[in-house]
């Protein structure tokens, strides 16, 4: 048992009870909500809507909810608080790292490892250390602790920017213990990418990764290798069906995994949000099933029609969150990685 840290504080991991691993609660764009607030509106009807919908989200029986809203994501955790003050019955756990597919924050462009060429000497990324405030300190002064790690790579794969995020969260996490979720995409196979740089460079054990969207591909072969490679599979964009996504390919690609003996490397979720102003509102009600209530509604019925047991719902949603949290704890970084925070 390991004390997780959430929005209204530490909740011990044996009490995390039915997890979704991966849902947002908002997802914006910081700087055109700062200045077009117009698009945003109410905040009080904003707030009403997410306290509404996650209260749903607790009566169908889930108890946490990872939220890994970072920057780039348009984090802001006092809203977050007021929100989960309402809804009591469900825990929230937030994240810190950055999220790109590309380069890094230009905040960053000219900073730390940055600097390298110009200065003749290797910096220290200041990343590494915003990344354990978050976690150690607090976020912004709320005295919200983070509990999760997040990073990306996408179909443009490891670019330089993301290679360096990536090293960041991994010098974080042996510095605290802190688990990573890591968006994926796994049509280009990054996930081996993810393999090389935190795991076989960084040193990071790929059981304290979640290895986000993994249920966007239908190659169980390569499930099964990432699987038997130790990491954690995130099946975790039910309801958003688009293309040759469609319900019946998510779903059966559960169902196979389950049954190659896959239930304790998988967690569940739905990637879904109150409100994500990357998309317009108009295209929303072509993703009817694209919201918290479908996984508990919709999947896990016709994926018990099919074979899948409680027992390996409950080893997805209740017992693989628990270890993966409870495992943490400070580890020591590979001898290569010490004083050199830079990429490579």
């Amino acid at each position: 048992m390991s004390p997780v840290h959430t929005v209204r504080g530490p909740v011990d991991s044996a009490d995390l009870g039915r997890t979704y691993m991966h849902e947002h609660i908002f997802v914006l764009t910081a700087d055109v909500q700062a200045n077009h607030p117009q698009e945003w509106g109410s905040e009080e009807d904003r707030v009403a809507d997410a306290v509404q919908k996650l209260r749903a989200l607790a009566a169908q029986g889930v108890t946490t909810l990872v939220d890994p809203t970072v920057v780039g994501l348009g984090r802001y955790v006092p809203r977050i608080q007021r929100i989960a003050e309402q809804v009591p019955d469900l825990n929230i756990v937030v994240a810190t790292g950055i999220y790109t597919y590309d380069s890094v924050p230009f905040h960053f462009h000219h900073r730390g490892p940055a600097l390298a060429a110009v200065l003749g000497t290797e910096l220290p990324d200041p990343m590494v250390d915003l990344f354990v405030d978050d976690i150690t300190d607090g976020i912004a002064g709320t005295g919200v602790r983070a509990g999760m790690l997040k990073c990306a790579i996408d179909e443009p794969g490891l670019t330089p920017g993301v290679e360096r995020v990536m090293r960041a969260v991994a010098r974080a996490h042996h510095a605290t213990g802190t688990p990573i979720t890591v968006h994926t995409h796994p049509g280009t196979r990054t996930a081996m990418d993810v393999k090389r740089v935190l795991c076989d460079s960084e040193g990071v054990d790929p059981g304290r990764i979640v290895l986000a969207h993994s249920g966007d591909t239908t190659d169980c072969d390569h499930l099964t290798a990432l699987a038997d490679a130790g990491f954690v599979l995130g099946m975790d964009r039910f309801g958003l069906n688009l293309g040759d996504t469609t319900f019946e390919t998510r779903a059966d690609t559960l169902v196979e995994m389950c049954r190659r003996g896959y239930a304790e490397r998988m967690v569940l979720s739905q990637d879904a949000s109150c409100y994500i102003d990357w998309i317009d509102p108009m295209v929303m009600p072509f993703l009817p099933q694209w919201h918290y209530l479908h996984l508990g509604a919709e999947v896990l019925p016709y994926v018990r029609e099919r074979g899948v047991t409680e027992e390996q719902i409950d080893t997805m949603l209740v017992a693989n969150p628990r270890r993966f949290f409870e495992t943490g704890r400070p580890t020591p970084a590979p001898p290569d990685a010490i004083g050199a925070p830079g990429v490579r």
